[in-house]
């Protein structure tokens, strides 16, 4: 069978890169898609490492990401956002990539789906996943999305112009609400014990979990957490019974058929640790130790959804990432250790006479444009359904 070619530009969003697809590059039968994108991504690799196609053998490196402009005024471009796996065919399109959320402002300045003036530009992203805006604003080199400058993210190589994300009104975006059981703390049964976690909803739908619960410690790096298997288990198991009662799946199966959310973090109190770069992060450095599962593996550093979730949590009393931080004086923003290194996320968060609101959270990343041209498919042809 022969190969198509289809449009596309190769780009890192913050600690993730992805495939960048214009909407009208695409067949019109969206129900084509998947195919397309688990060839171009190379998923569904029983090795695991995608060696035929774009993707990294990891989550953070098994994404697509389809841009289009919006039709409405409050917006500029329209994202939809594809989530791969490298062992498996699933293509899940239930959650949102902060991390490549980054990427999609550059890309509509440098693709002209944008007009701009001027040195700097705020593109208003409507992500179609959650339904919510995210406002992009970052700096322009000659009518072009500017790449150089001095920000440098933990799990990056090198620096980077900065690029603020502002995520308006982040709760509830996949569940209607941010807290989804109207509860700071809840208990979920496993097949083994009983935990009391956190459930919140904003960016992207996490569940929280103590460290020491699961008989870690909360600093352990991702490759030494991978052969923690009774305790990735029973966060698997917890997962899964936190997408039932968050209202994401109706039962246990259907939740194992959405490994994007909710995303499960294990938090503990900030210690002493080391990071992947072998540099030292000091206890008073941060403000939370933070570990995440992202699509059942160990995060190399943290989902930028995770970490506005959790920079929301901070801020909702009684909440475990609550509990762990009120102690330490958090005015503005928060500071998360994770295997890389030290992220600050901010939030702003109120409690009403119905419960607690999420007015915005925001992050600083970096993006960069690493290739474009066609990417090659060996499926149905992608031509099919076109007008």
């Amino acid at each position: 069978m022969a190969q198509y070619k289809i449009p596309a530009v190769f780009m890192r969003g913050g600690t993730s890169k992805a495939l960048m697809f214009h909407f009208r590059d695409l067949p019109d039968q969206q129900h084509l898609w998947p195919d397309l994108f688990i060839s171009a991504i190379g998923a569904d690799d029983p090795y695991g490492r995608q060696l035929n196609g774009m993707g990294g053998g990891i989550s953070s490196l098994s994404k697509v990401c389809v841009i289009s402009p919006s039709e409405g005024s409050d917006t500029d471009v329209d994202y939809r956002f594809f989530q791969l796996s490298p062992r498996s065919r699933i293509v899940d399109s239930s959650a949102s990539c902060g991390n490549m959320a980054a990427a999609v402002g550059p890309f509509a300045v440098d693709e002209g789906l944008v007009s701009v003036n001027g040195d700097h530009v705020c593109v208003r992203i409507l992500n179609v996943n959650t339904g919510r805006i995210i406002r992009s604003t970052f700096s322009l080199d000659d009518g072009a999305a500017e790449v150089n400058g001095d920000l440098c993210l933990p799990g990056v190589a090198g620096s980077g112009a900065p690029i603020n994300l502002v995520f308006e009104n982040p709760g509830g975006g996949a569940t209607g609400k941010l807290l989804p059981t109207g509860r700071p703390t809840d208990e979920l049964q496993t097949r083994s014990a009983r935990f009391e976690v956190s459930m919140v909803d904003a960016g992207n739908p996490c569940v929280f979990v103590r460290a020491q619960d699961l008989g870690l410690v909360g600093c352990e790096l991702p490759d030494t957490l991978s052969q923690f298997s009774e305790a990735l288990d029973a966060l698997e198991s917890i997962r899964l019974s936190a997408s039932v009662a968050m209202g994401i799946a109706e039962n246990i199966n259907q939740a194992s058929a959405i490994p994007g959310i909710p995303k499960i973090a294990i938090v503990s109190c900030p210690t002493d640790s080391v990071t992947l770069s072998a540099e030292t992060i000091g206890k008073y450095d941060s403000d939370l130790m933070l570990r995440m599962i992202s699509v059942g593996q160990p995060h190399r550093a943290i989902p930028v959804t995770g970490a506005l979730c959790t920079a929301v949590a901070a801020r909702i009393e009684g909440t475990l990432v609550n509990q762990l931080t009120k102690t330490r004086s958090i005015t503005q923003s928060i500071r998360i250790a994770h295997p890389s290194g030290v992220s600050e996320v901010d939030a702003e968060v109120v409690r009403q006479e119905d419960g607690w609101h999420s007015r915005s959270a925001s992050i600083n990343r970096t993006a960069r444009r690493l290739m474009d041209g066609h990417v090659y498919v060996s499926t149905a042809n992608p031509n099919t359904g076109k007008q």
